[in-house]
This record gives structure tokens, sequence and C-alpha cells, in this order.
């Protein structure tokens, strides 16, 4: 009796990143890196590449306006929990030709993924992801990844010049029959550098102090100008 084939290899999945890290200084304009790998399978199926990279958790709150007395007023703000600083998805083509909506959420893939806390329900929670998408920080990028040869994949991310600073996480994955069947991730850093890096840290370790001194360099350009005015 002939013996079974032999199993056909794993698919395997390589990536990295042209420039893990970021640099933040007074000329700072935005930055742009990009995401490259390969995919190997022996039996050539359709495969789709996924990236996400998500920022930094951020403490942040958002309030409805209301109409009162006859102006528009914003309402008490909302508290809102889980939200990172920055995401962005970029896809081979679209997320919905590559897996089903539930498939999509357990791997973490999309703005619908994203798990957050915003009291007020859906319309509070879509009413956020707008405002983040409107500040270039919250994205979906259909098409944004490229096989630039057979297995070979790349994608651009653009960093804005409003990305936060801090840790982030690139994710790699690759989808073939609707399933994600492997996943390679990388670490980002977007870190200040120079004086802005000594006034973010002065500011956070002596908030008080920071405070005093931005309201005294205040009342000190604010009496400079007055004297400048009362020369002429």
């Amino acid at each position: 009796m002939a013996g079974l084939p032999p199993p056909a290899p794993p698919v395997q999945l390589l990536a990295d990143l042209t420039n893990a890290n970021i640099e933040v200084n007074a000329g700072y304009s935005g930055a742009s890196i990009s995401v490259f790998g390969a995919v190997f399978d022996p039996r050539e199926n359709l495969a789709d590449v996924v990236v996400v990279v998500r920022g930094p958790e951020q403490k942040t709150s958002i309030a409805r306006r209301e109409r009162r007395a006859g102006l528009w007023l914003n309402g008490a703000p909302a508290r809102v929990s889980g939200a990172p600083g920055f995401h962005l998805t970029a896809s081979s083509r679209d997320l919905s030709r590559i897996a089903d909506p539930l498939t999509l959420g357990a791997a973490g893939v999309g703005l619908d993924s994203l798990p957050l806390s915003v009291p007020g329900g859906a319309e509070y929670r879509q009413a956020f992801i707008r405002l983040k998408a409107r500040e270039g920080l919250y994205a979906e990028d259909p098409g944004g990844v490229d096989f630039v040869d057979r297995g070979l994949f790349r994608a651009q991310v653009d960093l804005p010049v409003s990305v936060p600073v801090g840790r982030y996480r690139v994710e790699v994955l690759l989808f073939q029959d609707g399933k994600p069947v492997a996943r390679r991730g990388r670490d980002l850093t977007i870190e200040k550098v120079g004086v802005e890096r000594l006034i973010s840290g002065f500011a956070q370790q002596r908030p008080w102090s920071y405070g005093m001194v931005c309201v005294l360099i205040a009342l000190a350009a604010g009496w400079a100008a007055s004297a400048a005015f009362r020369r002429v």
C-alpha cells in the first residue's frame, strides 16, 4: 500500500519596517515609513495582506453639541476609553472581500474592531471615529498594500504632524480563504528629541511649574508688546 503524500509546507510570512524609530523635533512635518515583506506558499493560493498600525492609547473625551437658549453649546463630556492615538488599516483589497466582519473583528482588523468604550452608544462611537478620521489619525486604506512582485508586498504608512509620540505596534496579517493564516508584528517608536523632549518631560513631570512658566511667559510677552506700542 502506497504511503500518503507528505503534507504541504505551511505558508510563511515575513515582514519588516524601513524605519522603526521616528524622531520628532521643531522641524517635524510628518513622516512616512514602508512596511514590506514576502509570502511563501508552495500551493500558491490566493492571499491577501493586511497591515494594522496602532498607536498608544490616550485619555480623551467627546461632547455632543446641544442647543440651549438659542445657542449651540457643548454638552457634558463623555470619557472614551480604549482609544488608540493613531490607527491605520491598509489592505490589498477591500476588507469586506477579504473576510467576514466577525473574523476581521476577532483579528483586530479595521476601525469596527476598535475596543472603544464610549458612553452614549453607537452614535457617539461613530462620531468619535469620524472626528479622528478628519484629523488624519484614524483611517482604512483598501488597496494600500501592493504586491510589487510574486509574493512580495509593500505598504506605505503616512504619519501626520499631529501623530502622538509613544510606542506603536505594526501587525501584518496574511489571509487565505477568508481566514488569517499567519501574522507578524513589529514595534515602532515615535519620540521627541532635543528641546521638544526637554519641554515635554518638564510638562509631564512638573505640570504646575510648567503652567506657571507659561503664565509668566505670556505676561512678559504682553508687557513687552504694551511697552512697544507706548513708544510708537
